[in-house]
């Protein structure tokens, strides 16, 4: 089924985010965490890509077919263009559709310098028009409540998602932020624009001080003073941080439902228990 189904039929859509294991031979073992997100009756599942070269896409494609096809949850394959050519991005989505696979989230993905970038697809939207005009995909985008890191200035950023949306982004997911007002301005800013496809914040629980900061140097995500103050008070103290970390991602979570936001993404880092707490915090505030 594709999303826009899904998000046509109901409010407070609830989906994870997970990321194929690095070997092989581990693709068995991330069974138990499907086993744990499945009971938790999500509307779909998004799997991670790896840049160009990646041996993890194909494993990308083969979780995406398990969770369809055993667990009977809608996945998202996440697919990235910045290292790839037409005629590659031509093939990924052939196998993609050839399994059933219906939803597909577009990402211009992360520089590296140790991988050559191609000439085909500069942007992400680039790669969101391609598909619609190649594939009968729903396409997903990617949007940063605080900001790409890319970009200039919060108009820049405006301008930039606008072209995702008129290249035929049929539903947005946000990065990871921690102050909900960002998140409640930039809706704002969105529906100024002309943007009225559904936008979907991310979510994600804070349990490792060093895991998190790397995070935020990568998308661009603001710690505030309130967050800061965190992780002084508890960073040192794992199981203290775990869950002050885990009430701010709840409290988050219960301010966006009753705020009647489209739904919650959870960045699950492959570790069910987290989503399960947070699943199990709002059960008696979403009719799964």
């Amino acid at each position: 089924m594709k999303l826009t189904e899904i998000y046509a039929k109901k409010k407070n859509v609830l989906s994870f985010e997970i990321f194929p294991p690095k070997k092989d031979d581990e693709l068995k073992d991330i069974e138990p965490t499907l086993d744990v997100l499945c009971e938790l009756s999500p509307d779909y599942i998004s799997v991670t890509f790896g840049a160009g070269g990646s041996s993890n896409n194909n494993k990308t494609i083969a979780l995406a077919k398990k969770i369809k096809d055993v667990y009977h949850v809608e996945p998202v394959v996440h697919l990235t263009c910045l290292c790839y050519d037409r005629h590659e991005i031509d093939e990924f989505a052939k196998q993609i559709a050839a399994e059933g696979i219906e939803n597909v989230l577009a990402l211009r993905g992360d520089r590296n310098p140790n991988i050559a970038e191609k000439d085909d697809f500069k942007h992400a939207s680039d790669l969101i028009a391609y598909l619609k005009d190649t594939t009968d995909f729903c396409v997903l985008g990617a949007c940063y409540p605080e900001d790409h890191p890319d970009s200039p200035d919060h108009v820049s950023e405006m301008v930039n998602l606008k072209k995702k949306v008129d290249a035929g982004a049929d539903i947005l997911l946000s990065q990871l932020f921690f102050n909900n007002e960002n998140y409640y301005r930039f809706i704002e800013d969105c529906r100024i624009a002309g943007i009225e496809c559904p936008v979907t914040p991310g979510i994600m629980p804070v349990i490792n001080e060093k895991q998190i900061r790397r995070m935020v140097d990568t998308c661009g995500a603001v710690l505030d003073e309130k967050f800061e103050r965190i992780l002084r008070a508890y960073g040192s103290d794992n199981d203290a941080l775990y869950e002050a970390g885990m009430i701010h991602a709840l409290s988050q979570v219960v301010d966006l439902l009753a705020n009647n936001v489209d739904g919650i993404h959870l960045y699950t880092m492959n570790k069910p228990a987290v989503a399960k707490r947070i699943c199990d915090g709002i059960r008696c505030l979403v009719k799964r």
